[in-house]
C-alpha cells in the first residue's frame, strides 16, 4: 500500500494543527516538522521546544526536519531529538526561499555539491538513526541533477523526498516529470514524490503511472482538502458535517493556544486561504472571512458560508488499493 506523508508547511503546520488534523483524519503515515535551524550562540527558543515534544506529536509518526550546511550542528540537533525519542530525522535540502538559499540552506546547499557530499559523509559517521533528505533537482538547470543523485546514491538514506523543481522555479514552473522518471529509474534510495498532487484523481493517476513508488508526500493539496487521503484510502469524501467538526476543533484549539483574537484570526484565515475552494462559488464569503477583525464576525461569515453554500468535491480517484 502507498504510504502518504504530510509535508512541512513553516507557520501552518505546527504541533497544535497536527493534533487536531489527525484527531479527524487519522489515515496520515507520517507528518513532517516544520524546519528546525541550529543556532550556535542560543539553545532551543520555546517554540522551538514545543513543536519537539513528545507529548505534542504522541499518536502520530512525527519527523523533525532540520535545516543548516553544517554537520556538527546537524549532528548536534539530532542527538538531541533521539534523546527525545525521535527514530528519524529529515534534512532539508529543498526549501527555494530566497532568504534561505542566500545562506547556503535548503535548497542552496545544492549548489556546492563538493560540500554536500563532505556534509552527508559526516552526519551518516556521526548518528545512529534514520535520516531522510528532502530535496529539489538542482538551483537553475535540470543537469545538475545527475550529480546529485550520484552523491545521494553513495548514502543509506532512509527515504530520498524529491520535489523535481529547480531552486529558481520556486512554486510557479510545472514539476519536471522526465527527471523524476528518470530517478526513478536511477536511484538506489528508496523515493518519495512530492509535488503538486492535490485531488483524489490525481493520486490515482500517479500510481498507475508509477506503480514501483509507494511514497508520496503531499502539502497544499492537504490543506486544501484535509480528508484527501481519508478519501483515498476507505473512499470517504469529506462532507461539510466533518469538515465543520475539523475546523472548529481548530478554531477553538487556536483559541486555547494562541495570545489574543488577532492572532486566532490570523491563523484561521491562513488556512481559509486553502479551505475556501472546497466551496462552490464562495468567493464573497472568502473576503468576509478575511476582512473581520473580531472573533463575532469571523464566525458570522463561517456560519454563512457553510450555511448558504455546498463542497465541489468529487468521488472520483477513491480507494487505493
Amino acid at each position: 500500500m502507498t504510504e502518504y506523508y504530510f509535508a512541512p508547511l513553516e507557520g501552518i503546520t505546527g504541533c497544535h494543527f497536527r493534533q487536531v488534523h489527525h484527531r479527524h483524519f487519522p489515515q496520515m503515515d507520517k507528518y513532517f516538522m516544520p524546519f528546525l535551524v541550529p543556532h550556535e550562540k542560543r539553545t532551543f527558543n520555546r517554540k522551538e521546544l514545543r513543536e519537539m515534544d513528545p507529548e505534542n506529536n504522541r499518536g502520530f509518526y512525527a519527523v523533525p526536519q532540520i535545516m543548516t550546511n553544517q554537520a556538527e550542528a546537524f549532528i548536534t540537533t539530532a542527538k538531541k531529538l533521539q534523546e527525545r525519542g525521535y527514530e528519524e530525522v529529515n534534512l532539508n535540502l529543498g526549501c527555494p526561499s530566497r532568504t534561505v538559499v542566500s545562506k547556503g540552506r535548503g535548497s542552496g546547499f545544492l549548489a556546492f555539491p563538493e560540500e554536500l557530499d563532505r556534509f552527508l559523509e559526516k552526519i551518516f559517521d556521526g548518528l545512529d538513526l534514520k535520516i531522510s533528505v528532502k530535496t529539489r533537482i538542482g538551483v537553475e538547470r535540470e543537469e545538475e541533477f545527475p550529480v546529485l543523485l550520484n552523491l545521494y546514491n553513495r548514502y543509506p538514506i532512509k527515504e530520498l523526498i524529491l520535489h523535481p523543481r529547480l531552486q529558481a522555479d520556486q512554486y510557479r514552473l510545472p514539476v519536471r516529470r522526465e527527471v523524476w522518471k528518470w530517478a526513478v529509474s536511477e536511484s538506489k534510495n528508496p523515493l518519495c514524490y512530492n509535488g503538486d498532487l492535490q485531488t483524489a484523481a490525481q493520486l490515482k493517476q500517479f500510481r498507475q503511472e508509477f506503480p514501483t513508488v509507494k511514497k508520496i508526500m503531499i502539502g497544499r493539496g492537504l490543506l486544501r482538502n484535509p480528508g484527501l487521503i481519508q478519501q483515498v484510502r476507505t473512499g470517504r469524501v469529506l462532507d461539510k458535517q466533518q469538515l465543520r467538526a475539523y475546523h472548529n476543533d481548530l478554531y477553538q484549539t487556536f483559541q486555547d493556544t494562541q495570545c489574543g483574537a488577532r492572532n486566532v484570526l490570523f491563523r484561521m484565515k491562513e488556512h481559509w486561504g486553502f479551505l475556501i475552494d472546497l466551496f462552490e462559488d464562495a468567493k464573497k464569503y472568502g473576503k468576509k472571512i478575511k476582512k473581520a477583525q473580531r472573533l463575532c464576525d469571523y464566525e458570522r461569515a463561517v456560519d454563512q458560508l457553510f450555511a448558504e453554500r455546498e463542497l465541489v468535491l468529487s468521488k472520483e480517484g477513491e480507494a487505493d488499493a
